[in-house]
């Protein structure tokens, strides 16, 4: 299949090509950014530059919810929509060219794999978690600042409030229990490093499950796209637009039964096995600051209750733990932390009380 019929089966109509001093402005500017961002990661900015300055980008038509930019493999180029503004472009670059520094290729020249995304099998595995990945980088580097938003009925707080935004909720609480460099260095060198970490914490099967779901919350996010396009098409409602109307509700409530049954496993697999982990006083601090801060990373929908209930039943579960340490068994660690009794007390007290209703009510416990 060439480029040109690819392109047209997506909807793209190319209407200008971008020149060598804007492409090449955009390099120095995005290359400089990733460096200085990321300044651990061994890119070279120079080496950056020249590599980044041999895409090809053009403006063009896209149909309508379409992402703003794309980067096509075959012939590394990136597509801008032709509505984006000259002073806009790098903004939206960097996600593409962030795709371009992914890529590895066979002998033959074939896609095997782009960051976290598996290309080598039949079924193509981890688009959505690097989809998210990325953008979640592409915030980062473009400093975007938090805010909260409502998706599907999914209230949360996030730096990519119009990209992927459910995906990138779940794929930052991944963030948050791995570290964000180990997703960060994963996504940007195309290795397992953050798979193999996250499979430790938990297992390699819960792993698999949650990407499958993020990936299934990408494909049915595209399917109501194509199933709008559609709508717009059509004149007159009528019983066939009806029933597009349903399907978008159906795929609507399955995104978010999804995502909430995704954030719960991440929740429960990831805790569970760091409780059976905690072996002193300390450790058990570590866990209660780490699980409660975790509220600040999940979203909630009205009568959400999870992890409000998860958190009780934990905080029970490392009294009893607590008062077993405390017994004589870790001595020399009960030395370092007794005066934390009390406070430890305090706080399960209050959490007994706290309720965790939206995102934009969350009683602090003070520290």
């Amino acid at each position: 299949m060439s480029i040109e019929t690819d392109l047209k089966k997506d909807g793209i109509e190319v209407i200008e090509t971008l020149d060598t001093l804007k492409i090449n402005s955009l390099a120095k500017n995005i290359s400089q950014k990733i460096c200085e961002t990321f300044p651990d990661y061994g890119f070279q900015q120079n080496d950056l530059f020249i590599k980044l300055s041999r895409l090809n980008m053009y403006k063009a038509k896209m149909p309508e919810g379409m992402a703003e930019a794309n980067y096509f493999y075959k012939n590394a180029s990136i597509y801008f929509n032709e509505h984006i503004s000259d002073e806009d472009l790098e903004e939206f670059a960097i996600h593409e060219c962030i795709h371009f520094i992914q890529e590895v290729k066979d002998k033959k020249n074939y896609l095997i794999r782009m960051g976290l995304c598996d290309y080598t099998e039949f079924k193509v595995y981890g688009l959505g978690l690097n989809e998210a990945a990325v953008q979640l980088i592409s915030s980062k580097i473009n400093a975007i600042p938090k805010e909260y938003v409502k998706y599907f009925g999914i209230s949360f707080e996030t730096t990519s409030p119009s990209y992927y935004p459910l995906e990138c909720c779940l794929v930052n609480q991944l963030a948050y229990l791995t570290g964000e460099d180990v997703l960060f260095e994963s996504t940007l060198k195309s290795n397992d490093h953050f798979k193999n970490t996250f499979s430790e914490l938990t297992s390699p099967k819960v792993f698999m499950a949650i990407q499958n779901a993020i990936d299934d919350i990408l494909n049915r996010e595209e399917d109501i796209i194509k199933i709008n396009n559609k709508i717009v098409q059509i004149d007159d409602r009528n019983k066939k637009v009806d029933g597009m109307i349903e399907k978008i509700d159906e795929l609507k409530q399955e995104i978010t039964l999804t995502f909430m049954r995704t954030q719960n496993l991440i929740i429960s697999s990831y805790f569970n096995h760091a409780f059976d982990r905690i072996s002193d006083l300390e450790g058990i601090e570590n866990y209660r600051r780490k699980l409660y801060t975790f509220k600040d990373f999940i979203g909630y929908t009205e009568g959400y209750t999870f992890f409000n209930d998860y958190y009780i039943s934990k905080m029970e579960e490392l009294e009893h733990k607590y008062n077993l340490l405390e017994s004589g068994e870790f001595e020399t660690a009960l030395k370092v932390v007794t005066k934390k009794e009390s406070r430890f007390v305090r706080v399960l007290k209050t959490l007994k009380k706290l309720i965790f209703g939206t995102s934009t009510e969350k009683e602090k416990i003070t520290d």
